[in-house]
C-alpha cells in the first residue's frame, strides 16, 4: 500500500513539502481515530522485543531517529507506527530557520536522501510546550548549539537545551557531528568534546540532585566520516567522560559509488540512506569490538530491511533507528524488523 500508492503520491511533491504535508495527514488522521488503526496494524507488543539500555526499558529496540520530528510535534503519534523510541531534535536554544530551500533531495536510484538543513527548529522552548503532555512512548532529546554561536561558547547552548528538557525527556543525545552548521564537526576533536560533555555530565547531576530523579542518559551522536584513530578517540571519551552510550552514525559527506544524477549527488549536505549502511555498520563493529562493548550503541544509517537492521545489531548495537528507510519502505518496516527479531529468538 506504502510504496505502491502513498510514496508514489508524495514523491511527486518537492522532498520539505511531501514531509510537511506527511505530518499534516497523520496529525489529521490522528484527530479522527486512526490512532489505533495504525496501532494494531504495526505495533507489536511482545516482551521478548523488550530491551533494558542505559536504564531505560525500551518496549522494542526500533526507533526514529532524530531530523524526522524536529519540534516534537508527532512523538506520540509516531509511536502509533510501532517505534520503541522517538528522538526529536535537533533543537538549539534560539529559534533559527536553517540554511536557504530547496535543501532537502531525494536521490531515488540510490535510495537516498542529501539534506542541508542547518538546524531549522522553532526553538527549545517551544518544543517543551508539547513535550509536557503524557508520553506514550520513550523520547530522547537531541540537542545542539545555534549556528550563530561561536564554537567557543557553545557548551552555553548545550547547557540551556539540558535544562529545558530534562524534565521532559529520556535521555539526550548530542549532536556535534552535522555537516550543515559551519564549524560544528570541530567540536568532536578531543579536547572540545571531552570538555562539552564533561560540563553535561555535571549539569545533568546537578538537575538530578535538585530535582531527586535518576541522571538522565547522555549519548554522543557521531559521523561515520572518522577515521580509525578518531574512532579510537571517542573510545576514549566515552570511558573518560563517563557518559552512557553512542549514536552511529550521523549523515555522511561523502559521495562514493552513488548512481543519480549528478544535479543532486553534488548537492552539499549530509547524504543519508542506503549508501550509508555499510560504512555505518563498520563504525559500529569498531566501537563494539575496540571498547568491548564497554557502552551501548545505537545503530542508524542504511536501514531500509530488516536484514539491515540485524546486521547492525549482530555487530555491536543494542538499538537501531531509521530515518530515510521509514521515508523510501514506510512503516511496515518497523514491523518487518521487530517481526524478524522475534523470528532470530
Amino acid at each position: 500500500m506504502y510504496k505502491l500508492l502513498v510514496r508514489q503520491i508524495l514523491f511527486l511533491l518537492d522532498a520539505e513539502t511531501a514531509h510537511h504535508f506527511t505530518f499534516s495527514l497523520i496529525r489529521f488522521l490522528a484527530k479522527i481515530g486512526f490512532s489505533s488503526i495504525f496501532k494494531n496494524f504495526y505495533s507489536i507488543n511482545d516482551k521478548r522485543l523488550e530491551r533494558e539500555v542505559f536504564g531505560l526499558k525500551f518496549k522494542n529496540p526500533v526507533g526514529l531517529a532524530a531530523g524526522f520530528d524536529k519540534d516534537a510535534k508527532l512523538f506520540n503519534e509516531f509511536s502509533d507506527f510501532g517505534f520503541g523510541f522517538v528522538e526529536i531534535g535537533t533543537l538549539t536554544p534560539k529559534p533559527q530557520e536553517g540554511n536557504k530551500k530547496p535543501r532537502l533531495f531525494r536521490l531515488i536510484e540510490d535510495q537516498a536522501i542529501i539534506n542541508r538543513m542547518g538546524f531549522n527548529n522553532a526553538g527549545v522552548f517551544d518544543a517543551v510546550e508539547r513535550l509536557k503532555k503524557k508520553h506514550r512512548v520513550l523520547v530522547g532529546g537531541n540537542i545542539g548549539k545555534n549556528k550563530v554561536t561561536p564554537n567557543h561558547e557553545a557548551v552555553k547552548d548545550y547547557l540551556i537545551c539540558m535544562d529545558a528538557l530534562f524534565d521532559y525527556v529520556d535521555y539526550f543525545a548530542v549532536n556535534v557531528s552535522s555537516p550543515n552548521t559551519p564549524g560544528l564537526r570541530e567540536l568532536q576533536d578531543k579536547e572540545p568534546l571531552t570538555a562539552l560533555l564533561k560540563e553535561l555530565k555535571k549539569e545533568n547531576k546537578k538537575n538530578a540532585l535538585k530535582k531527586e530523579v535518576k541522571e538522565k542518559p547522555i549519548l554522543l551522536k557521531i559521523a561515520p566520516d572518522l577515521t580509525d584513530s578518531q574512532l579510537l578517540d571517542i573510545i576514549d571519551i566515552v570511558n573518560n567522560t563517563a557518559i552512557d552510550g553512542v549514536i552511529a552514525t550521523n549523515t555522511t559527506i561523502a559521495r562514493e559509488g552513488l548512481k543519480s544524477d549528478l544535479m543532486f549527488t553534488e548537492e552539499r549536505g549530509g547524504l543519508s540512506g542506503k549508501p550509508i549502511g555499510n560504512r555505518s555498520t563498520a563504525v559500529i563493529r569498531f566501537l563494539a569490538e575496540k571498547s568491548n562493548k564497554a557502552f551501548p550503541i545505537i545503530g542508524v544509517g542504511g536501514i531500509h530491511s530488516a536484514e539491515d537492521a540485524i546486521e547492525k545489531l549482530e555487530a555491536g548495537a543494542d538499538l537501531v533507528q531509521l530515518y530515510t528507510g521509514f521515508i523510501y519502505e514506510g512503516p511496515s518496516l518497523v514491523k518487518r524488523i521487530n517481526k524478524s527479531i522475534l523470528k532470530k529468538l
